[in-house]
């Protein structure tokens, strides 16, 4: 199934030429999920925020970032199912190549899918994408508690329009969202600049 599902994200990429993974074998396995927020410093500065759905990862482009506030609603813009390796890339894409910029993972971790139907039995978590409407608890280095993505417009061309919500009250130890520019990796501690001068992958 992932074969089929990364198509379109295989389809975007010169191998030739990214260090991003061809997505060639990582099974989902029986534990929990995974998430993963990336910063990417591509022709405009986002977010995107992954969530693993089997043996893909589900994307969503966030310009502003996750909040923890949950007076912000967020524009969540799907993108292509990436693979589960994604989860550890870190650097520069070739300028010219899709999505080409430099990019970090700001948090990863785990999640609980928390998506139930009005009578409070619980729903498949892919199910419930399709739907339109998933809940989650988040367990990352920076990103805890409860969200939900929401999708709330579906165009003529096809496009959607999601929102990523922090569900119940704000956590005063949260971390909020960044100056993605002084944003440091989860992972290796650098800023988008120090990977850009650096180069490359990790």
């Amino acid at each position: 199934m992932a074969e089929d599902r990364l198509r379109t994200y295989r389809g975007k990429r010169d191998f030739e030429r990214t260090r991003e993974p061809s997505g060639r074998a990582a099974p989902g396995g029986g534990e929990e999920p995974r998430f993963v927020v990336q910063i990417h410093d591509a022709r405009r500065m986002h977010f995107d925020f992954r969530l693993q759905v089997a043996d893909v990862l589900r994307s969503w482009s966030v310009p502003k970032g996750p909040s923890t506030d949950p007076g912000d609603k967020r524009l969540a813009v799907p993108t292509e199912d990436h693979p589960l390796e994604y989860e550890d890339f870190e650097g520069v894409i070739p300028k010219g190549e899709y999505g080409g910029g430099t990019v970090i993972v700001w948090d990863r971790g785990t999640y609980e899918p928390l998506s139930h139907d009005r009578r409070g039995r619980p729903v498949d978590f892919a199910e419930s994408l399709e739907r339109g409407h998933a809940t989650f608890r988040l367990h990352g280095a920076k990103l805890h508690g409860e969200y939900a993505l929401t999708r709330f417009r579906d165009t003529v061309d096809g496009e959607e329009a999601w929102l990523l919500v922090r569900k119940g009250a704000a956590r005063s130890d949260g971390h909020g969202t960044p100056d993605p520019r002084r944003a440091r990796s989860v992972r290796t501690g650098r800023t988008l600049a120090q990977v850009a001068e650096g180069g490359g992958a990790r």
